[in-house]
């Protein structure tokens, strides 16, 4: 399956939200490939974004 966007525009925003995510845990992202990355690296972009996500969504139905 294609690594496809469900809302349409939302490509930009996304990237921004995991280059801040990379910075957060001291990951240095560059725009475009980022192949040279380990899996411990990349793990916790990931893991930081899920965390960040959790967090907004804990935040929005609180109220």
């Amino acid at each position: 399956m294609a690594n496809k966007n469900l809302v349409p525009g939302a490509k930009n925003a996304l990237d921004k939200f995991k280059m801040q995510a990379a910075s957060e845990v001291g990951v240095n992202l560059a725009q475009g490939y980022n192949g040279d990355l380990t899996a411990k690296q990349a793990g916790s972009i990931g893991g930081q974004m899920v965390k960040k996500m959790i967090e907004s969504y804990e935040n929005n139905i609180k109220g």
